[in-house]
């Protein structure tokens, strides 16, 4: 069936379970007629079944006639009544009730009863027939009064159970749709959830950078040919990205190979630098002055260098976590400690404020954890002003620990906002500084923090500084 098309599929699971209602409802109809013709008058009583017996017991009373005014009598006129469906009343010839099943008079009045003789009176709730009791003489002695009503009885329990059972044979046609949709419409989504299943495993893979799996459904129909063109675009992806990561890599390679040889010649010119500086005995102070700048930029150009190096350690594939268990308040005062030493040329303040559970120790990587702190920190003590201040809350939640770290600076601008944490992305002018700046710093606080389970994000505080935002498993 697999290989019919949806719409085949879905026709046909459409017939069947209107077939299979049908046939069940027509085997439900038939059994439950054949066990109400089979207990009637037996265990069921049909809606006529106590009117038909008004004839014979008028016959009785008429036989017995004013014997029926004594209760010892009252046995012969039960054994006359076949069910529970007759209610009966004697009274005299003044109207007063002397025997009976029914509690209460049917007719308020003495004239009232012997009005309706050889009547049946309908009131609510049934019938009511009156048989007069005369003596030899035919004078009216009293009456007996006969209520019932016209509708189906139940003589026990099975003529309950029958009636329940026709009942829901009734319905069972809504029944046998529900549950046969149910149960085929499960096979109908079972033929669609395989091959889309498949093509989440898929994406997931592909998104994973795994290109290497193939879709296992073969089908002519729409899902099969869906399955097709994935497999033709995941071999065509293949080819396009297998490249882009060859270079990719081929980038970071070269990268790593040129942060390593300026190395020697950066090391040899601040050599050169710093033995020119020593060796000035003339106390030229041009000469002075110029090599001081040489040095300065030669040192920012080493400092570049190491964090090309390690943004391509970062971008490998290969992680190891050095997990540790670190007193998290404790860490972190240590941490302002030294801040507030570099902070202390411009006057800025550092607030720290830890909330939840931080005093459980946490396992992370201390290593990873102090270079995401020391970039975003050295970021907010280069665009704080003279005078201003540093926040840093920190969330201990179940299972994470979140990180909020705002400045009184100039805030990110809107471009900022959408690229700041892109690699080798410099900023606009309201963030930056004289000296620039390689920007690599968010970059590799991203990389970081997902290496360590977690995410950032950055926004601009209600006052303009800049925030940002990260957390991490525990």
């Amino acid at each position: 069936m697999k290989n019919k098309s949806l719409a085949t599929q879905f026709r046909r699971t459409f017939v069947l379970i209107i077939i299979a209602s049908t046939v069940s409802t027509v085997i439900t109809c038939m059994f439950a007629f054949y066990l109400v013709t089979t207990s009637i008058n037996k265990d069921i009583y049909q809606p006529n079944y106590y009117e038909r017996q008004i004839s014979g017991i008028e016959a009785y009373i008429n036989e017995k006639n004013i014997a029926l005014l004594s209760q010892s009598n009252e046995d012969g006129l039960k054994k006359m009544i076949r069910g529970d469906g007759i209610l009966y009343q004697v009274v005299n010839e003044d109207g007063n009730v002397l025997y009976g099943t029914n509690s209460r008079k049917p007719f308020k009045t003495k004239e009232e009863l012997f009005d309706n003789f050889l009547k049946t009176i309908v009131r609510k709730g049934g019938y009511i027939y009156t048989v007069p009791i005369k003596d030899d003489n035919g004078k009216v002695k009293g009456a007996v009064t006969l209520s019932y009503e016209v509708k189906m009885t139940f003589a026990n329990i099975k003529g309950r159970l029958v009636f329940v059972i026709l009942i829901i044979a009734m319905f069972s046609p809504f029944f046998y749709i529900m549950g046969f949709t149910r149960f085929l419409s499960k096979r109908f989504v079972k033929n669609i959830n395989k091959p889309l299943r498949l093509l989440i495993d898929a994406s997931k893979k592909i998104k994973e950078k795994d290109l290497d799996f193939e879709i296992d459904y073969y089908s002519d129909n729409e899902l099969g040919k869906l399955c097709s063109a994935f497999s033709e675009m995941k071999d065509e992806l293949k080819k396009s990205l297998s490249v882009q990561w060859k270079m990719e890599q081929e980038r970071v390679e070269m990268v790593e190979a040129l942060a390593h040889d300026l190395k020697s010649p950066l090391s040899i010119i601040l050599g050169y630098t710093d033995a020119l500086i020593d060796n000035n005995p003339d106390g030229n102070e041009k000469l002075h002055r110029y090599l001081t700048v040489i040095r300065e930029n030669t040192e920012k150009s080493v400092a570049l260098v190491q964090k090309m190096q390690y943004t391509s350690d970062l971008e490998k594939l290969s992680i190891q976590l050095n997990l540790v268990s670190v007193n998290l308040p404790e860490f972190l005062t240590q941490k302002v400690q030294v801040y507030e030493l570099q902070a202390q040329q411009k006057e800025i303040k550092f607030v720290l404020e830890m909330n939840g559970n931080v005093e459980s120790p946490i396992q992370i990587d201390v290593d990873r954890l102090t270079r995401i702190l020391d970039n975003i920190i050295s970021n907010s003590l280069e665009y704080t002003p003279v005078g201003g201040s540093i926040n840093i809350i920190v969330e201990v939640e179940k299972n994470c620990i979140y990180y909020k770290i705002c400045d009184s600076g100039s805030g990110f601008s809107s471009k900022d906002l959408k690229k700041a944490l892109d690699r080798f992305y410099r900023g606009d002018e309201s963030r930056q500084t004289k000296g620039g700046h390689s920007g690599l710093g968010l970059y590799i606080v991203k990389q970081l923090v997902e290496q360590l389970g977690g995410s950032v994000k950055i926004e601009n505080s209600k006052s303009g500084g800049a925030c940002v935002i990260f957390w991490h498993s525990t």
